[in-house]
């Protein structure tokens, strides 16, 4: 043991000396401040005197509160599991100080402690009950200013899949540790080898870990996609991976028992004490969490089959259906929350059903969808979002919360989010004004991004199939989240283009390989997310747009404004900066790379995040963009195989996701 902390000492000290290149790591909130003298301002100073002494004796995590209704105070420290105790109370003396000096009269401040750019501790207090919570805001990354070697075969896939299964162990930990290492050859030289550390708070649950890991982990391939390592520090969270061990070897890295020991049950609980946690390290099985991935992916792809129904009305008793059965609502509590489906509650309606807003006891409003039983949009399309958006998480794509099977119900609960969808805005034209250029430009990038956590970094690659402005939701700062995932499909990782007889989306969004001869592949959506950016931009739907007396589709249009050194003509009614006029042109050329008429010219999302986040990027020219159906189409089977053209029904069943709902 002693060997092991001196070995934790020796890279402490050596992370010290690392050149990364990092931002501030201490965050003074702007959520309200107190008076020196006041009762909060004592609750604070109790509870960071409290965390600072309890930290070494409770282990690598200690939580509590001081005091009462608005002068209470919550705090929690969290250190990395690989860290001698004498350095983690170095970190946390050092952090805290650091919070009363730069923050002294915040009622709410988090730093990421130690005075290193990859620090081992993270201190929080807040005026709001912050536990068990997954925070991926504010976050804080660094880089190593190296850059990756351009011709490493396969990189990015060893990369990805290492991330993925780090992830899951670190969030299969206990309400005592979750954490977790990994390593990863990605050549055959001698010592060529990734290596990646990852840590949650332990208070939270393992589905809110994993989806705070899965945000560092995107805001990592954001912002530093290229480079020969780096970190990303957020509150709830933190990762670092380097092409050296930068880690102490634990437990946690051990060889596994023959007997895996239970997930933990009983979550931390809050007395007078608060909360205190006792470093545990525990043991995590790779073989587990692999097995369970692959039941999971076959029970998702084995659809034809049919299988007993459970006594819920949900097929499957396996580990999967156990998953999604933790999320089941009681139909009461949704009918109490939408006051039994009253029309004033209501939020719109398409194909599937209805939509409500609702409001659950505890206080989250919530987004009630409730399939009509005459709906063409059936048991399939729930089953699918049900098994696919249960395991997604993302700040970019709305969040499930739960489902309720009961008394010929169909409903999801989702997430609320407050201003409605990217069509009411764009196509408006008093709400486009709303959207001043940052923000198309933040919808934009948003959009890409989770885009690109569908195709690369989540679980199982997904293709959405669906992709319009209507099925993309704006919260209250005007962040996108990708909704409706009744028409998405699993695709195998190395598998590049699939077939089907049965046409769903919308025409329009649809490239024209999928519209006409039913094949689909992550490109449809990169097809069909280049369509959604040339709307944002220039505030015309793509299937109809009157330029004068002459009528074409938009991206006609743009490429021919494109070709005539013109692109600027394509932009909606947004001011125009020195700025941003790069930008805009930028994010016209980038739309039109999306909608070529070859499948293999359109880049993949990663490509489209890079692009869009580093403008040192250069841009290849584009090609002639796909030609464009006018109809739309929700669902229509083919009568011929899919190497065969189909001929386009002109009607609309799902036009949009939400209708608009007149004045009350």
């Amino acid at each position: 043991m002693d060997s092991m902390n001196n070995f934790g000492l020796i890279l402490y000290l050596l992370i010290l000396f690392i050149s990364l290149a990092s931002a501030q790591q201490l965050v003074c909130y702007e959520t309200g401040n107190f008076t020196t003298n006041s009762t909060y301002a004592q609750n604070r100073g109790l509870l960071l005197s409290s965390l600072a002494s309890n930290i070494t004796k409770n282990g690598s995590f200690y939580a509590t509160s001081v005091g009462q209704d608005s002068d209470k105070v919550y705090g929690l420290v969290l250190c990395r599991a690989d860290t001698p105790s004498d350095a983690c109370s170095n970190c946390v003396d050092y952090g805290i100080q650091n919070l009363i000096s730069n923050c002294p009269n915040q009622k709410e401040a988090i730093s990421w402690g130690g005075n290193t750019d990859f620090p081992p501790c993270i201190i929080r207090y807040a005026n709001r009950n912050i536990f068990g919570r997954a925070e991926v805001d504010p976050s804080n990354s660094g880089v190593n200013v190296g850059d990756l070697p351009s011709n490493i075969p396969q990189f990015d896939e060893i990369w990805s899949s290492l991330m993925e299964q780090v992830g899951t162990r670190a969030s299969m930990g206990s309400s005592k540790i979750k954490f977790a290492t990994g390593e990863a050859n990605y050549s055959t030289g001698l010592h060529e080898t990734i290596y990646v550390m990852m840590q949650c708070t332990p208070d939270l649950s393992q589905s809110n870990c994993s989806y705070c890991l899965q945000q560092a982990v995107g805001d990592f391939r954001a912002c530093c996609s290229g480079k020969r390592g780096g970190y990303v520090l957020q509150p709830s969270c933190w990762f670092r991976w380097d092409l050296f061990p930068f880690y102490a070897s634990t437990a946690d890295d051990a060889p596994p028992p023959s007997t895996p020991p239970p997930p933990p049950t009983t979550p931390i609980a809050e007395d007078n004490g608060g909360i205190k946690s006792g470093i545990v390290v525990i043991t995590v099985v790779p073989v587990v969490s692999f097995l369970l991935l692959v039941t999971v992916t076959y029970i998702l792809f084995r659809r034809k089959k049919k299988r007993p129904p459970s006594k819920n009305g949900y097929e499957g008793n396996d580990e999967s259906t156990t998953t999604v059965e933790s999320l089941q609502f009681d139909i009461e509590a949704i009918r109490v929350a939408t006051n039994n489906f009253c029309d004033d509650n209501k939020l719109g309606e398409g194909g599937f059903g209805t939509v409500y807003k609702g409001r659950l006891p505890d206080g989250p409003d919530i987004a009630v969808k409730r399939w009509s039983r005459n709906s063409k949009q059936g048991d399939i399309e729930f089953k699918n979002e049900v098994l696919l958006v249960a395991m997604l998480q993302h700040r970019n794509l709305v969040r499930l919360l739960g489902f309720c099977l009961q008394e010929k119900e169909k409903l999801l609960i989702y997430e609320f989010v407050p201003n409605s969808s990217l069509d009411r805005y764009i196509f408006d034209s008093n709400k486009r004004l709303l959207l001043d250029w940052s923000k198309r430009y933040k919808i934009i990038e948003g959009i890409a991004r989770g885009i690109l956590y569908l195709h690369q970094d989540s679980r199982t690659r997904i293709i959405h199939r669906d992709l319009k402005a209507s099925n993309i939701l704006l919260d209250e700062q005007m962040n996108p989240k990708i909704s409706d995932f009744g028409t998405a499909k699993l695709s195998a990782v190395d598998q590049s283009q699939d077939a089907t007889r049965r046409i769903v989306g919308t025409y329009g969004y649809m490239p024209p390989e999928y519209a006409m001869h039913g094949r689909f592949s992550v490109k449809s959506d990169v097809f069909s997310f280049g369509v959604l950016v040339l709307e944002i931009m220039s505030g015309q739907k793509a299937a109809h747009l009157r330029n004068g007396d002459m009528d074409e589709n938009l991206l006609t249009y743009a490429w021919r404004c494109w070709n005539d050194g013109t692109p600027l003509h394509l932009i909606d009614a947004i001011p125009l900066s020195v700025g941003s006029r790069n930008e805009m042109i930028r994010c016209i050329h980038i739309g039109l790379l999306c909608v070529q008429e070859e499948v293999t010219r359109r880049p993949t999302m990663d490509s489209v995040v890079l692009m869009l986040s580093s403008h040192s990027v250069s841009l290849p020219q584009p090609d002639r963009v796909a030609y464009f159906l006018y109809s739309t189409i929700d669902e229509e089977p083919l009568a011929s195989p899919p190497n065969h053209e189909i001929n386009v029904v002109e009607q609309s069943i799902n036009e949009a996701s939400f209708s608009e709902q007149g004045p009350r």
